[in-house]
């Protein structure tokens, strides 16, 4: 019995993406792998990709994030968290090709959001198309970003407009082919309370004074889409393009974090399971003095655990997102981020032992395991580092027992 039930319409939508992955998805894989070698250019934007999004839109497969109904199928988190964790199987392509990858979603919805008519007519409705994509640049390369108050990039106002100067990095789809807009996260007051001295705002990627420096490569692998540093300098945007208002960018990024989280913990989940099918068919494939890999019980233990762990993540990031539809984000923010730490932990661990089983062709491109792996590795940093949502977490759990009265939003227990 399914302990989190979900709409008809949201088990439609499941049963057509599954359809979706196995007829299109799967056997594009080795289509997009060779197109991009062909091409030599590692941003290339291949012709399979485009073939992908026009058929998940003729499926009706198309913004299934988005929440709100004029947007999107207008799904809760909890009936989009499956399929999330169906298109993190295939994840270089799958969340492309259904108009739902990062930082795109997040991006969407906070122009749906916080963004003004003109805003979602020159930046939501493309993107919501397909047509163009988009970046966040929040991080920076000279301060710890763990501490978001650290952020340093400033934002002057200077009559109608703002003067923007500093550093991003890991701006990640600044270097796809189609990023037209930047979400920028900068100080407009440094005198004000430490979380009111920063604001968000819309500049395009083309604006004068903006310098793509490099893209940076994560364990040697160069994304297509890139994670751009970013050079600032006198970049003058007009105020209009100022998000919500000063000081609303931590509570803009409460909003859009939130749900991102989801998101990329179900697709970890999706990873996890590919892994895992992938070990026990090479398990049952490969024999070593005498008797297939699955007959060693260190590899039964491994699959034994890997089964344990996953239904046990996918739970709490059901849990989490019940939580946040039915109760909100405040409530659910210790769920939010325990699963940003299991989720990304738990894969990695199984895509380990997957590769494992793989012998030497594990750490190379002929399977997806090595790329997976370094992808899920960096997902231990991105929306804030472990130690962070741990330090978070524990100080929760202490106010908890510190503060008589508070109870518990799941279970309505006291300490």
């Amino acid at each position: 019995m399914d302990p989190f039930p979900v709409s008809d319409a949201a088990k439609r939508y499941r049963a057509d993406l599954l359809d979706f992955m196995d007829e299109w998805v799967y056997p594009a894989e080795a289509v997009y792998e060779r197109q991009m070698l062909e091409s030599a250019d590692p941003h290339h934007h291949p012709a399979v990709m485009e073939e992908l999004k026009a058929e998940a839109r003729r499926r009706g497969l198309w913004n299934l994030f988005h929440p709100h109904p004029e947007w999107g199928p207008g799904l809760t988190n909890l009936e989009y968290a499956p399929l999330a964790e169906i298109m993190g199987r295939s994840v270089h392509l799958a969340p492309e090709a259904c108009n739902c990858s990062a930082p795109d979603t997040g991006n969407m919805e906070v122009l749906t959001l916080f963004g003004t008519d003109e805003h979602k007519e020159k930046y939501l409705r493309p993107l919501l198309d397909g047509t163009i994509r988009s970046a966040f640049a929040m991080t920076e390369p000279d301060v710890a970003s763990s501490d978001a108050t650290n952020i340093q990039l400033r934002m002057d106002r200077d009559g109608d407009e703002y003067v923007l100067n500093g550093r991003k990095w890991f701006a990640s789809n600044a270097m796809h082919k189609n990023c037209a807009v930047l979400i920028v996260m900068g100080k407009t007051d440094p005198d004000a309370p430490a979380h009111r001295q920063q604001s968000m705002m819309v500049v395009p990627i083309d604006a004068p004074g903006i310098s793509l420096v490099r893209n940076l490569p994560v364990f040697g692998y160069t994304d297509r889409e890139g994670h751009a540093e970013i050079e600032f300098t006198d970049v003058r945007v007009p105020a209009r393009d100022l998000l919500k208002g000063e000081g609303e960018g931590f509570a803009i990024s409460q909003a859009r974090l939130g749900p991102g989280r989801i998101h990329h913990c179900m697709r970890a989940i999706g990873m996890a399971e590919r892994a895992l099918e992938m070990l026990c068919q090479r398990a049952d494939s490969r024999v070593t003095f005498g008797a297939p890999l699955s007959e060693r019980a260190n590899i039964q233990d491994w699959i034994a655990e890997a089964r344990i762990e996953i239904e046990m993540t996918r739970l709490l990031t059901l849990k989490a997102a019940w939580m946040m539809d039915t109760v909100g984000n405040k409530e659910a923010r210790t769920e939010i981020a325990a699963i940003k730490i299991a989720a990304p932990r738990m894969a990695l661990e199984i895509v380990d032992r997957a590769i494992q089983v793989h012998g030497g062709g594990g750490v190379t491109d002929d399977f997806p395991l090595a790329s997976a792996w370094a992808h899920l590795r960096t997902l231990r940093l991105a929306d804030g580092p472990d130690e962070v949502h741990k330090r978070a977490i524990a100080l929760w759990e202490l106010r908890k027992h510190r503060e008589p009265g508070m109870t518990s939003a799941w279970t309505g227990s006291r300490p």
